[in-house]
């Protein structure tokens, strides 16, 4: 655009006859620095809220941010992200000031998590898991107060895989055959932990 704009403005018959299309503005300098200046301009506020379960009690102390519910607690450190939390007895105010495009983005991320985390306390999450194979009979063994998760005979292998879950995380058998379930409040740390099996 800025090659296109130098031309035009270099050649003034083009630019005199231009003049006329661009409505509101007189000259075409003029639209062409509106131009410039909607590319960089950035927002003053940008904020979003977030409603607070009835049964969640929410405490923010410096942008770490506590949710309890009938579940348990969860913790969330927002300190890398440069923000206003604002907690009321009904809602949580996220605001950004002087926002660019990125920092507009992780508005409605952190507004996500803290969804997360109300989901997390109240109904937990679960990930299911299916051992498939077409000759060696893959055998999982749970150990260690359901935390612990041991692969046997992966590929006819001797070697046993094992693969601790992640804090929060347990895995129990779903009751079909070659099949577990892995069940937890954070749906990071269960995701990450289904990962990690995998």
């Amino acid at each position: 655009l800025t090659g296109v704009c130098r031309a035009v403005v270099c050649s003034s018959e083009l630019s005199s006859g231009i003049n006329a299309e661009f409505g509101e503005f007189q000259t075409f300098q003029q639209y062409i620095k509106q131009i410039n200046l909607s590319c960089v301009m950035k927002q003053i506020e940008v904020k979003d809220t977030i409603q607070i379960p009835a049964d969640c009690k929410v405490t923010i102390d410096r942008r770490l941010v506590t949710v309890t519910g009938p579940r348990g607690t969860l913790k969330k450190n927002f300190k890398h992200l440069q923000c206003e939390l604002i907690p009321s007895k009904t809602s949580i105010t996220i605001r950004v000031w002087f926002a660019n495009r990125k920092a507009i983005a992780c508005v409605r991320t952190i507004c996500s998590h803290i969804e997360n985390m109300f989901t997390g306390v109240r109904q937990g999450y679960k990930y299911k898991m299916k051992s498939v194979y077409a000759h060696f009979p893959i055998n999982i063994n749970i150990i260690n107060d359901n935390t612990l998760v041991e692969v046997h005979n992966f590929l006819g292998e001797k070697f046993v895989r094992k693969v601790n879950l992640l804090p929060g995380v347990t895995c129990k058998p779903t009751g079909n055959k070659d099949e577990i379930m892995l069940e937890g409040n954070d749906i990071e740390n269960v995701s990450r932990s289904a990962a990690l099996i995998q």
